[in-house]
């Protein structure tokens, strides 16, 4: 049975292959079945629809074949193109300049590791002093930037990195560390898990979103890691229940939408509304300092209904 199939399927092969009555020898017959069997006739036999007898190169070939839409043409070589870190003119004094905007950012982003490490031996007191200088370092390089004309996308960037590692992750592990032995450790992970998960969706939404110069979208990354940092410098004495619910709203204040004044209205108030706080700082420094942070709390829904009032 094997020698009558084997026999029938080269005759088969011979009527297949006859090209005016001329037939193929056997070994190239062979030779034929195992370019097939292996796919390497692709490479050799003309493409459907194409006369061989057109005379097209390989070339022309490939122009006319259809293209897959889900396989986007490759760039060519000269078309990529570097972006450069610091745009405008490249010379050695804006080069200095920028390295010292960056310079401050790194200094941030170095305390703020500095403040999680100690955080982890016990010294929260120091490692909440390395956070308000954290807050320091970074209101620094901003201003550094514009003044020195120095502002870059490259610089945004790495001024959010820097913020999330400092304001998103050090100052959540320092609230932790205060919070041990006065709270349940479930419910200080809870909320300092909340203080990290809203700082990334903070810090993102500010990255796309339109800037407004008069007010923020919800309370700062940065103001809400200074105010976790000076409530445990100080020692704020309320109970510890009190806290962990005090760092959740100040966690979802930050992805809130409403509006909060910024630092440069604040400073064109009054003068003498500054004293309030100067004089209540002398008398008691810890009443006064949650008196501001409430009432700064309290003034985003307030001026979200006066806005929808006069809309």
């Amino acid at each position: 049975m094997r020698r009558s199939s084997t026999f029938a399927r080269q005759v088969l092969l011979v009527r297949v292959g006859r090209r005016d009555d001329d037939l193929a020898p056997t070994e190239h017959r062979y030779a034929d079945r195992q370019r097939r069997r292996y796919g390497l006739d692709r490479l050799s036999r003309p493409t459907l629809g194409v006369d061989p007898t057109l005379g097209l190169d390989r070339a022309d070939i490939d122009a006319i074949m259809p293209v897959s839409p889900a396989m986007p043409p490759m760039a060519q070589a000269d078309e990529a193109r570097s972006i450069p870190l610091l745009p405008g003119e490249r010379t050695l004094a804006r080069r200095m300049k920028f390295g010292l905007v960056n310079a401050c950012t790194l200094a941030s982003l170095m305390l703020g590791m500095l403040a999680i490490f100690l955080a982890m031996q016990g010294e929260v007191r120091i490692a909440a002093l390395c956070l308000i200088a954290c807050v320091g370092f970074d209101g620094l390089d901003g201003a550094l930037a514009r003044r020195l004309g120095v502002a870059s996308p490259f610089g945004a960037q790495m001024d959010s990195l820097a913020d999330m590692c400092s304001f998103g992750l050090a100052a959540p592990v320092v609230v932790y560390a205060s919070l041990a032995g006065s709270v349940s450790t479930a419910a200080a992970a809870v909320a300092c898990a909340l203080v990290a998960a809203c700082a990334a969706i903070r810090l993102a939404r500010f990255n796309v979103s339109p800037k407004d110069g008069r007010f923020f979208c919800g309370v700062p990354t940065t103001m809400a890691a200074a105010v976790l940092a000076v409530t445990v410098a100080i020692g704020l004495p309320v109970p510890g229940a009190v806290l962990v619910a005090g760092v959740a709203l100040l966690a979802f204040a930050m992805v809130s939408s409403f509006p909060y004044a910024k630092l440069a209205r604040l400073v064109k108030l009054p003068p003498w509304l500054w004293l309030a706080p100067v004089i209540g700082a002398l008398v008691d420094i810890r009443l006064t300092f949650a008196l501001i942070v409430v009432g700064y709390l309290v003034s985003g829904p307030v001026l979200w209904l006066r806005q929808r009032r006069t809309a």
